[in-house]
């Protein structure tokens, strides 16, 4: 679609102004990494999801970056803070994390929370918008998720109750039943699948984990992502819970190197959820050599049906495991980029870190 880099931002910033206001005016997060705003009579630039008061549309113009807007004079605002990395979480949230990581048995109240020189509302509403659950109601399921395994490992029930902090041996059930769906005593024939959810330089992403690999990896704002959830949940019959994988750090290195541009190949294990011909489709994505594109036919003759090419295409289209299993290398075979369920703009952007080398000074 685009042959270079200068013509695509050719035709994205000189024929979309309208669209990236009216993304403005809606608060569009799938424009997030697209544009930079710039408001001319407050000399102030911003991400597209900023919650300040609109400017006229006469007022604006959009940049490519957040170095476009300084070298125009623009200064970062205050409120959505468009020189940080899009998803990232703050320190003061890193910090909490770590302590619990450190005693996974204690239950931090507004108090403890307050000793650590922060705000409860503050850690609060970041886990309202982040995860969609209070930090009280994440330590509870973090416990839960530690007293899981305890479980599994044949733990005396009653031993793991109180010293997961619960008073009480029934609270402690209840709970347990609450998030997990089975009681403590059948844990041992379950397993959990974990969430976190990860920054990068396209914007946030959320990772699932079994205890085989990683089974779903995507950005927040994939419109498919609920009912992926769904069908993950489904398939291993079990709860999905914000909680600690040991694969999530390797996984979260392999990024971060990705994106750095000096990893190639992920070696962190998969764990594919799909039909039979899907993971045929997708280990012929595993395939496509790091810096060169596909097509859905060449797809199509690999696993030896050439006249599957929309079959191959669908099948890439449900990939749940996004840039591991690299479905942004298959292009349409006219050079178009076609579909992409992160966004056309980080497919582009995908593709171009594969072909320079790096995204690190690319942080919207």
């Amino acid at each position: 679609m685009f042959n270079s880099k200068k013509g695509y931002k050719k035709y994205f910033f000189h024929g979309s102004k309208k669209i990236f206001y009216k993304a403005l005016l809606e608060r569009d997060s799938s424009f997030e990494g697209t544009f930079i705003v710039g408001v001319k009579t407050t000399g102030i630039f911003c991400r597209p999801t900023c919650s300040a008061r609109k400017p006229k549309f006469e007022n604006v113009e959009f940049f490519s970056s957040t170095k476009e807007a300084l070298s125009k004079g623009y200064r970062a605002c205050k409120i959505c803070h468009p020189m940080e990395r899009n998803g990232e979480t703050p320190e003061y949230i890193h910090k909490l994390l770590q302590h619990l990581e450190d005693n996974p048995n204690i239950k931090l109240k507004d108090f403890d929370i307050r000793n650590f020189g922060i705000e409860p509302i503050k850690v609060r509403r970041w886990f309202l918008k982040n995860h969609g659950i209070t930090f009280h109601m994440y330590q509870r399921m973090y416990r839960i998720n530690e007293a899981f395994k305890k479980c599994k490992e044949g733990k005396n029930i009653t031993h793991i109750a109180y010293d997961s902090g619960f008073e009480s041996l029934s609270g402690f059930n209840e709970t347990f039943k609450k998030i997990t769906g089975i009681t403590p005593k059948m844990s041992k024939e379950k397993q959990l699948i974990n969430l976190t959810r990860l920054a990068t330089p396209l914007g946030t992403m959320i990772a699932c984990a079994s205890e085989k690999g990683i089974c779903l990896l995507e950005f927040s704002d994939r419109k498919m992502l609920e009912r992926e959830l769904q069908l993950i949940s489904k398939r291993f019959n079990t709860s999905i819970v914000p909680s600690e994988n040991s694969l999530f750090k390797q996984l979260k290195q392999q990024l971060d190197s990705y994106f750095e541009g000096t990893l190639k190949e992920f070696t962190v294990p998969l764990d594919w959820v799909g039909s039979d011909f899907q993971k045929e489709v997708w280990k012929v994505l595993l395939q496509i050599p790091y810096g060169k594109t596909s097509t859905y036919a060449i797809q199509a003759k690999r696993i030896g049906k050439p006249s599957s090419v929309r079959a191959v295409a669908n099948a890439n289209g449900m990939n749940m495991i996004s840039i591991l299993v690299p479905c942004h290398r298959v292009i349409g075979s006219d050079g178009s980029l076609t579909g992409y369920g992160g966004g056309l703009w980080r497919k582009k952007k995908l593709l171009e870190l594969e072909a320079k080398g790096s995204l690190q000074l690319k942080l919207f």
